[in-house]
């Protein structure tokens, strides 16, 4: 049973050998991640060639994500490294304050806009919300606080107003020198931080295009002020080319509580869009260490899958832990587990839209037709841009898409989309239609991804290798 469910891994120092990279392709991951927060564009560089090198050798699309640090507010440095603070502590943080003398009373900020952004009352949460203050005052550079939640407090701990609503802007100077590093480096998708509305995402995409890439660029929905308004969610998301559901400064933003409503919300508005949805932060966390996951974790990955995420994304699991090739065999597990139930296999979507397109009709029928026949073994997708299996994958289905394209950007973009495994093929080298068809099914018996008699239903144009021209359906057998 192939996986449908896409594994996205972070890469760091756990995974810079050749030998667990293999391992790390082979035991089934399809996007790396290039988290630009650590490491210089050295590092990148080489991460980047090393994924490119190792998963040609194997035979596998492997896509490449850059994820921009966004403005990450943060306190500054103490002078002994930590402190700890008691609940009714009064604290300090101060914009003027210098930036390695920290005391338990007073520390400065990365953002020097903080203190115009707060006023009484407001809550605001350091570390993960592990350290929770209330702002009693702002004067001039400093907000003064009341300790709620104490606790150990180090160096260069992030900083999030309950509620959201910082002024921070999402490309920092850094970002946009990481735009840049992303393009010379050909991502593949490139994940914007903190973006506030619709207009973030078109910056990033001018800024991208002006330094020559090519990425299809993710929004992080982070932010408190994007998903408590409906309008401005839905905007971002149909600004952008696919959404991560970023959980961590999310949950902190809007609360635990909330976090599983909105996560649920986020991925079914991505579906009606026909953007792929990563979900990610904490999913494995105990393996970092551990050789096993908890069963809170296991309930979680699976929750993401029937749920209708693409792909679910591990972080210092693979960049730092102890284990990075077995949790993704772990996570795999889970995936395919989680696959068999019903719920994972049947699909309403657009059952009663019009379609303005003729290839997404085409694309449409076709994901009904095979749902519904009986002995349908396969869709194969003869694409150029790779649009139609980014339709189909909307469609929940026992079945594979495979999607056979001459390009290698597409087949390395569809590595995201929930249910298609991608192969490079190149129609424009046959003469005529049945030769067409046949090479195609060739391809497939040939990596052993159809067995012989299979019926399939086989889209592609009758103009071939031109994007948008998909007009035909067709059932064969292998």
């Amino acid at each position: 049973m192939l996986r449908r469910t896409k594994v996205v891994a972070t890469l760091g120092p756990a995974t810079d050998s050749d030998e667990v990279m293999t391992c790390l392709i082979e035991a089934g991951v399809n996007v790396v991640r290039l988290n630009f927060s650590h490491g210089v564009v050295e590092d990148h560089r080489r991460r980047a060639q090393q994924v490119r090198r190792i998963s040609g050798q194997l035979g596998r699309a492997v896509a490449l994500l850059g994820d921009l640090q966004g403005p990450k507010i943060r306190i500054t440095r103490f002078a002994e490294g930590e402190i700890t603070l008691a609940p009714d502590d009064a604290f300090v943080l101060d914009a003027g304050f210098d930036t390695s003398a920290g005391t338990a009373q007073r520390v400065g900020l990365t953002y020097k806009d903080l203190p115009g952004d707060c006023s009484a009352g407001d809550m605001l949460l350091l570390d993960d919300g592990r350290v929770t203050m209330q702002v009693e005052k702002v004067v001039g550079k400093a907000i003064h606080c009341r300790v709620v939640i104490g606790g150990r407090l180090t160096n260069n701990k992030g900083i999030n107003r309950q509620g959201g609503g910082l002024s921070a802007p999402a490309l920092t100077e850094k970002d946009k020198e990481d735009i840049n590093t992303a393009a010379a480096l050909e991502l593949d998708y490139l994940a914007i931080s903190f973006p506030r509305s619709a207009a973030d995402i078109a910056q990033a995409r001018q800024l991208l295009y002006q330094a020559g890439g090519k990425a299809a660029l993710v929004s992080k929905i982070e932010r408190a002020e994007v998903v408590n308004n409906r309008s401005t969610l839905d905007e971002v998301i149909r600004a952008s080319d696919a959404v991560m559901v970023a959980r961590g400064d999310l949950g902190v933003e809007i609360g635990d509580a909330e976090l599983v409503g909105i996560q649920k919300l986020i991925i079914d508005q991505a579906r009606i869009y026909n953007r792929p949805v990563i979900t990610a932060t904490q999913m494995m966390e105990s393996m970092i260490t551990n050789s096993l996951p908890t069963r809170a974790e296991v309930f979680d990955v699976a929750n993401a899958v029937l749920d209708g995420t693409d792909a679910v994304m591990l972080s210092a699991e693979t960049a730092t832990g102890a284990h990075p090739d077995r949790v993704v065999r772990a996570m795999t597990r889970i995936c395919l587990g989680a696959e068999k139930q019903p719920a994972a296999q049947l699909s309403t979507h657009r059952m009663d839209w019009n379609f303005a397109r003729v290839d997404e009709a085409i694309a449409m029928a076709t994901m009904y037709a095979a749902n519904h026949m009986d002995g349908v073994k396969a869709i194969v997708c003869l694409t150029e841009s790779g649009s139609t299996p980014l339709w189909m994958s909307r469609i929940n289905s026992a079945l594979p898409i495979f999607a056979l394209t001459r390009s290698e950007t597409s087949r390395r973009k569809v590595a995201l989309y929930r249910g298609v495994e991608a192969l490079l093929y190149d129609p424009t080298q046959k003469s005529n239609g049945h030769e067409v068809n046949q090479g195609a099914l060739d391809l497939l018996l040939e990596n052993g991804l159809l067995n012989p008699g299979d019926r399939v239903m086989m889209t592609k144009g009758d103009t071939m290798a031109v994007v948008g021209e998909t007009n035909t359906m067709q059932i064969l057998k292998a």
